[in-house]
């Protein structure tokens, strides 16, 4: 099968990804096997090939936003028949055992592990994973559409969760790539009024178009204060600026998975009158459920860009330089 693999992390400028012929997986039991159709890319994949994320493979296979069909059950596995449309996502895997896990909380399991990461991802033709962590998707989501929704979608919603979003409040989002433009749609579908700050003047123009009813810079003050905000840009010293926009009692979530060093914090300004600030660690399965139900009734409509798998480098050096509107996906097959 062709397969886009990293022999070693480097500046994605570089063009390090190389496209190369792997051996067909097969299936452990328990597990099923995807002809993978379409894979977003994401700003983690990005982290892992430029090594922010420290490598834990050798040759590893980026990509964690899957989308095809089961090609393959392995032993035991019956959750799924061959040629059901499933989703892979970032949690791949987790023990089930530890406290973590049994109090519901299983995106902290000390031995989660991660698709595109630990283990190959959707950068390529196949990819395998346990029938317990695949998504059925709505039958309503395109191909290309339902790839963003199985990381950006998911984080965005737990990160509007951490931020303790609630139908009709005044909500922040920094940053408007991937995440941020579906999470505006679940905002919206709430009656949130939203504001987005962010540095590209195109996403400023998106976000309006969906719905934003401010947009501005990537620091700038919003009209009025707000009672929840997310960062999705993995920029440290915007978490000043965001604390400082929020209202007392108001709730900052910090959703991305790598975060620049953050500022001294000013405990007056920024921290007092019991503001909140929380980060957003991976997701659950329940999650991830929760956000496609909610994409089939609003529905979600993820605004894509798509490339051949073939020139995944390039479609990553566009992501990393804010030249994808939306999300990126590279059509497998």
């Amino acid at each position: 099968m062709k397969a886009q693999v990293l022999p070693h992390p480097a500046l994605i400028d570089t063009a390090p990804l190389q496209l190369t012929d792997l051996p067909v997986p097969e299936p452990a039991a328990g597990e099923i096997r995807v002809r993978v159709e379409a894979c977003g890319i994401c700003r983690t994949d990005l982290h892992v090939v430029e090594g922010e994320l420290p490598p834990q493979v050798d040759r590893i296979v980026p990509g964690h936003q899957v989308v095809g069909t089961v090609d393959h059950c392995g032993g035991g596995a019956t959750r799924f028949r061959v040629g059901d449309r499933v989703g892979i996502a970032w949690l791949r895997s987790t023990c089930g055992t530890c406290r973590y896990c049994c109090a519901g909380n299983e995106n902290l399991c000390p031995q989660a592990r991660f698709t595109g990461y630990h283990e190959n991802g959707g950068y390529a033709e196949y990819a395998v994973v346990r029938e317990d962590f695949a998504y059925a998707l709505p039958s309503a989501l395109g191909t290309a559409q339902a790839t963003p929704l199985l990381c950006a979608g998911i984080i965005g919603y737990r990160a509007l969760r951490r931020a303790e979003m609630r139908p009709g409040c005044r909500l922040g989002l920094y940053g408007f790539g991937s995440s941020a433009h579906i999470a505006i749609q679940v905002a919206r579908h709430l009656g949130c009024t939203v504001y987005v700050m962010t540095r590209d003047e195109r996403h400023q123009e998106l976000a309006r178009q969906l719905g934003a009813a401010w947009a501005g810079g990537a620091d700038a003050k919003p009209p009025e204060p707000l009672d929840s905000a997310v960062l999705f840009a993995p920029v440290g010293h915007l978490v000043l600026p965001a604390l400082e926009a929020l209202d007392q009692g108001g709730t900052l979530a910090l959703a991305g998975i790598y975060l620049s060093d953050i500022p001294t914090l000013n405990y007056e300004r920024h921290l007092f009158h019991e503001k909140n600030l929380r980060s957003v660690t991976a997701n659950t399965r329940a999650d991830g459920e929760e956000l496609l139900q909610i994409a089939a009734e609003i529905p979600l409509r993820p605004q894509t860009t798509t490339f051949p798998l073939s020139d995944a480098n390039r479609a990553l050096q566009q992501l990393k330089h804010d030249a994808i509107q939306g999300s990126g996906v590279l059509i497998v097959s």
